[in-house]
């Protein structure tokens, strides 16, 4: 599949990196590439089920363009967050849907997390492309 170039270059970074924790510390940068959701705004709602940590998102649609802002109490989930804003933010959101989770599998990072914070991933992934199909 083809990637947008800001997550093709994201893809390729991790791409460079051979230690575990190498990765965990990049993804941890990545928390601050999230939109901020502030905590006065999460509630059932937002909540990301199926998290191990408390974590929110609020996916917008205006005018076909995605903006996915985010928060959570673990900085490791919210650099997960961070790299599907990148991945998303600012996208057409017919073109954001066409979006496969398999480029985490690419980075490297599902094997350097545990697999409780592997599913964690997946499952913001998919409340992100669920608010997506609602929303557009």
């Amino acid at each position: 599949m083809s990637y947008p170039a800001a997550l093709q270059e994201l893809i390729d970074e991790f791409a460079e990196i051979d230690d575990k924790m190498e990765i965990l510390e990049y993804v941890y940068d990545l928390a601050d590439e999230v939109v901020d959701f502030p905590v006065e705004n999460w509630n059932e709602k937002t909540r990301v089920l199926g998290c191990q940590s408390e974590a929110h998102l609020e996916v917008g649609v205006s005018d076909e363009i995605v903006e996915l802002r985010s928060g959570a109490d673990a900085k490791i989930v919210q650099g997960m967050m961070g790299i599907i804003t990148i991945a998303i933010n600012g996208r057409k959101a017919q073109d954001v849907l066409q979006l496969k989770p398999d480029f985490a599998q690419e980075m490297g990072i599902l094997n350097s997390l545990s697999p409780s914070r592997s599913n964690g991933f997946r499952n913001i992934f998919d409340k992100v492309m669920a608010e997506i199909r609602i929303k557009q």
